[in-house]
């Protein structure tokens, strides 16, 4: 491994002797895909809610509020508590609080009922995210990138599959089929028991070793701070891009290319597979080069396509849409693991901080963005959002961290 003399140097997380627990990060990966099809659940069901309950699109609005505040906001209050006082089986305690919204959400007759019930979900995604990042962090044996995209790739795919289980499940079975995935909550808590008895032998282990193997980073505190600040602007840059697609890509094809809704489906399903592949990729590639070499590449090299695509006929738009979505995808875990190398120790609050804000900026890219929409044009969205990843040049900022090569 070469040195820079102008990096700052930061211990490896983990010896490199230590192998990856591969069936630890199968299964939080596994988990993470199940407790995000149960959070995708909640506004894969709103047009239902919405007759239902003859709600108007405020109350609509409501509703994202109460789950994104309790998954969101918590998050980093959630994380700093378990950095001090690690809780094996608190994954198991935040499905549980999934399960019981799951169940709230199947019987609830009333709006405050509502609110109840998303709320508790939230609960249940601010318990997992930061203490399943932890686990993925330990069982990565040093490869932390590695682990991180393996972790996120679950939660990829399980945000793709609720809507898609809603639509044959909830539309023609009603509300109180919502029920029907207390089953999925409960398969979730059963995995995280046994991951929660892994993660309490490691914790066992490591407490019994020596002191003073590992190094905190010797980057100053006013440099981490700044770091930190521009690391949470790349992530709003990110994730309001991607609120761009995830929300309105499918009207985008439609008003401009006149295709199907099925086909503008299908657009849309090969743009998220193409963040599935980015997602997997990023964190690998981060192992190997640096994970600020990455932050760079994903979110500032996604700028001239990004540029190009609003005047991109249909081809060269499906086109566009996979390189930007493999390519932008990689940020997260490069980000990730990166800030839990500028702050060591700190794990649960940095992936709290991160799951949180990127939870927050999708949901409220969506309600802006759709805003724009409104008051110009869909194509007007795609122009305006193309300008984001020029945020990527805040990125030449960031301290150089020396990182463990595999």
């Amino acid at each position: 491994m070469t040195t820079e003399s102008s990096a700052i140097s930061v211990a490896p997380a983990r010896p490199s002797a230590e192998r990856v627990a591969v069936p630890i990060l199968a299964a939080i990966s596994v988990s993470h895909l199940l407790n995000d099809l149960m959070q995708s659940l909640l506004p894969a069901i709103y047009p239902i809610l919405k007759s239902s309950f003859h709600l108007d699109f405020g109350q609509i609005g409501l509703l994202t509020l109460t789950f994104q505040c309790t998954a969101s906001l918590l998050q980093p209050l959630v994380g700093t508590f378990t950095d001090r006082r690690p809780q094996p089986f608190s994954l198991v305690v935040g499905m549980g609080f999934t399960l019981v919204g799951l169940l709230t959400l199947s019987r609830a007759g009333s709006y405050p009922m509502l609110l109840l019930a998303a709320a508790l979900i939230g609960m249940g995604s601010s318990v997992f995210h930061p203490e399943s990042s932890r686990v993925a962090r330990l069982a990565s044996g040093g490869r932390l990138g590695l682990a991180q995209s393996v972790f996120q790739v679950g939660g990829n795919m399980g945000s793709a599959l609720g809507p898609l289980l809603a639509a044959f499940i909830v539309v023609p079975f009603g509300q109180p089929s919502i029920a029907w995935f207390s089953a999925v909550a409960l398969l979730a808590m059963v995995i995280l028991s046994a991951v929660g008895r892994w993660y309490r032998a490691k914790l066992a282990d490591l407490r019994a070793r020596p002191r003073g193997a590992e190094k905190g980073s010797s980057v100053p505190r006013k440099r981490v701070v700044v770091s930190i600040a521009i690391l949470m602007l790349l992530i709003f840059s990110k994730d309001f891009y991607v609120a761009s697609f995830t929300n309105y890509f499918t009207f985008y094809m439609i008003s401009k290319f006149q295709v199907s809704v099925q086909d503008a489906q299908i657009y849309l399903f090969v743009f998220l597979g193409a963040l599935a592949v980015g997602t997997v990729l990023g964190g690998p590639v981060g192992d190997r080069i640096g994970r600020r070499y990455v932050i760079w590449i994903s979110i500032l090299g996604v700028l001239p396509f990004t540029l190009a695509l609003p005047f991109a006929n249909l081809f060269w738009t499906l086109v566009l849409s996979v390189i930007i979505g493999v390519v932008i995808a990689s940020a997260f875990s490069a980000i990730l693991v990166y800030a839990t190398e500028l702050v060591p120790g700190r794990v649960g609050m940095i992936a709290g901080l991160f799951f949180g804000l990127s939870f927050g900026m999708a949901g409220l890219g969506a309600a802006a963005l759709g805003q724009l929409a409104d008051m110009t044009s869909i194509a007007t969205v795609y122009k305006v959002c193309s300008f984001l990843p020029a945020i990527g040049l805040l990125a030449y900022f960031l301290p150089k961290i020396e990182q463990k090569h595999f």
